[in-house]
């Protein structure tokens, strides 16, 4: 099946830089914008899914090929942290385990609204290249049977980010562009 967010964002990528090649020592304003509406493109698809996922509505095999999706948005080894009123800890999953337990919370709906996105930290260009930012989210969960909410929360979270160069070929040519991928979901406090 034809990938149409694929080919938007390689269009907008090859737009916004101009086919050309370039360095990955310095990200200039006009890129920086680019990569921070992809890296919200991402997020808000991050937030899609959790809602499909928790939906006790939601067919298992449906499920499944949104958690496939989900999982693509992240980088290889991220991790998502999650709190409750009820505990002091926090506990940590890798990003598969994490949505298949949110599939199987005892809760007929789940609903996870991001408000409050307080947006990057400065891009800073790592050793292996990439660049890596942190994005602060305010979450609301909330979990409700037959309509009526069972449990709320109120959570602030870092997000890492991750922005690094990709090629790939078309008709014969390789074309450079910057790829955004989620890192690591971090709890920093949770309330009512």
């Amino acid at each position: 099946m034809f990938n149409y967010k694929f080919l938007l964002f390689l269009c907008l990528n090859l737009l916004i830089f101009n086919g050309k090649f370039f360095s990955q020592e310095q990200i200039n304003k006009e890129r920086k914008n680019s990569i921070d509406s992809l890296a919200m493109e991402k997020v808000r698809d991050l937030s899609k899914y959790i809602s499909i996922i928790g939906n006790k509505k939601t067919s298992f095999s449906k499920a499944n090929r949104v958690i496939d999706r989900a999982v693509e948005l992240f980088a290889i080894s991220s991790k998502i942290s999650v709190s409750s009123l009820n505990s002091n800890e926090i506990e940590t999953y890798e990003v598969r385990k994490y949505l298949k337990r949110l599939n199987m919370l005892s809760y007929d709906e789940v609903n996870i609204e991001w408000y409050n996105i307080e947006y990057f930290s400065s891009l800073e260009l790592q050793p292996d290249g990439r660049y890596v930012g942190i994005v602060t989210i305010y979450q609301k969960f909330e979990g409700k049977n037959k309509d009526q909410s069972i449990y709320v929360d109120n959570t602030k979270k870092d997000l890492t980010i991750y922005v690094e160069k990709k090629t790939i070929q078309i008709d014969g040519t390789d074309t450079e562009f910057w790829n955004v991928l989620l890192g690591d979901i971090r709890v920093k406090e949770t309330h009512r």
